[in-house]
């Protein structure tokens, strides 16, 4: 079965890169009919955040990456962390390092004086004599003295590291706790995870767990090293181009479809296709097809990949998604003829609200530059002949077809061109020159409100005369 699994740390909130990798795991993980685990890596009691952990799991809550199981978390596993140390320990294939950290920097200085690479000289590996006093020991596992640890990584092909590049690594710090690259094989072994799928910036750990693993007699997982995403510049991605906590694209107003296809394609693609619901990434995934390079973040196919999904969503689905806006659609009775009109101008739900608010609520002010522009005799006569159409009509005005044709009898009977008055029309019912039909507003806004806007605007027109 392939099982994999997604392993933030709880010291900072979950950003998109983060995102990706789970995304790859939770993919191959369905693909395969297997698993995907959430491990929580909180060994470091010092800089865990209760918030941040409840903010990881809202994040998968948000974008609807399910994992199986409970989420494990590794500070309630270290009695299990410490029976495998002191198995290491038991068959000699760990030891304890009496070393201080005085002497480790002092050897460091020297290694580096002389060219050669700042690493522990094994001086305790082998050692059976009196332990110095007062020297809380650490321990450190026995790593291969020769030849080289390699490994296929499914993404950037054989790895091989020679082992005069590694040491004697300390797989307990001298309080007892374990270290990072310890409990990682310990939990990936335990939890039968068949495929590491992770960032690249991970790849100088993968010999130290598989020497773990080979010390413990543990099967090797398939190991795939996704490179970063960077840039547009290619340097690293900031909290400026969009290394910022997930939640923070909910604030904005993406969707979580849009944000994970955006992602999937950073890194991966099937053919020229750019849309991926998640059926299709499900089939079509594979971690081989992950591209060695790093990829540039694009905040513009970000966009252009949202709005796509506003424009192809349900008008009951976004008027859910509006209400963390504070506008409430729901049981309006131009719901359908409202989303219509705004949903194909919006790049996210957070402009949708903002363009939909416009048509629902009164203009507070008019903008100065557009009433010089309309204080003219003729657009003030023609917006109060209007008013009076409407006022003196005894038709039921309910659809934007009903308007349309009012208008264009005003018009034809006048002998003006419609079109120049759109303008002029829609500065009165929104406080905006530009935006969606004037037709849909009036129909949205309904024949009182509309009247009393329009009056709202000749007056002020008057006023700026």
């Amino acid at each position: 079965m392939v099982i994999t699994r997604f392993a933030p740390s709880p010291t900072g909130y979950l950003h998109i890169g983060g995102l990706r990798t789970a995304l790859f795991s939770y993919l191959w993980a369905r693909k395969n009919g297997g698993r995907f685990l959430l491990r929580i890596e909180d060994t470091d009691l010092a800089r865990n955040s209760q918030e941040a952990m409840r903010a990881i799991v809202e994040a998968f809550e948000w974008v609807g990456l399910d994992f199986d199981g409970e989420v494990v978390y590794q500070s309630a596993r270290f009695d299990i962390y410490k029976e495998y140390i002191r198995k290491l320990l038991d068959d000699g294939k760990a030891y304890y390092c009496y070393m201080s950290k005085e002497e480790l920097d002092i050897l460091r200085e020297e290694l580096q004086a002389k060219g050669e690479k700042p690493k522990y000289d094994n001086r305790y590996r082998d050692f059976y004599g009196i332990p110095p006093e007062g020297i809380a020991p650490v321990v450190r596992i026995k790593a291969p003295l020769e030849g080289m640890v390699e490994f296929e990584d499914g993404v950037k092909g054989r790895i091989a590291i020679d082992v005069k590049e590694l040491d004697d690594f300390i797989i307990a710090r001298s309080d007892g706790t374990p270290t990072y690259n310890f409990v990682v094989a310990i939990d990936d072994a335990l939890m039968n995870v068949s495929d590491v799928i992770r960032g690249d910036d991970h790849l100088s750990n993968t010999p130290k767990q598989i020497i773990i693993y080979n010390a413990l007699g543990f099967e090797l997982p398939m190991f795939y090293h996704v490179p970063m995403i960077l840039n547009p510049d290619g340097k690293k991605l900031s909290k400026r181009d969009g290394a910022t906590d997930v939640m923070d694209y909910k604030k904005e107003g993406y969707l979580p479809e849009a944000l994970l296809n955006f992602l999937v394609r950073l890194g991966w693609s099937h053919g020229d296709q750019e849309i991926f619901d998640m059926k299709e990434m499900c089939e079509l995934f594979c971690p081989k097809d992950i591209n060695k390079s790093a990829s540039a973040y694009n905040q513009e196919k970000l966009l252009w990949l949202n709005s796509h999904y506003i424009k192809n969503s349900s008008n009951d689905k976004l008027a859910r998604e509006l209400e963390r806006y504070e506008l409430f659609l729901a049981s309006h009775d131009k719901k359908e003829i409202l989303l219509n009109s705004v949903k194909d101008r919006a790049k996210t739900i957070k402009e949708l609200a903002i363009v939909a608010k416009g048509i629902l609520y009164e203009p507070n002010e008019y903008e100065q530059k557009s009433c010089e522009k309309f204080a003219k005799d003729d657009v003030i006569s023609n917006l109060e002949g209007i008013k009076i159409h409407l006022v003196d009509s005894l038709k039921a005005f309910n659809l934007p077809i009903d308007y349309e044709e009012l208008l264009h009898q005003y018009f034809e009977k006048k002998e003006l061109k419609i079109s120049k008055y759109f303008q002029p029309l829609r500065f009165a019912l929104t406080g905006s020159p530009m935006g969606v039909s004037v037709f849909d507003i009036m129909s949205i806004l309904g024949k009182n409100i509309t009247i009393k806007r329009l009056e709202s605007l000749i007056e002020r027109l008057r006023e700026e005369k």
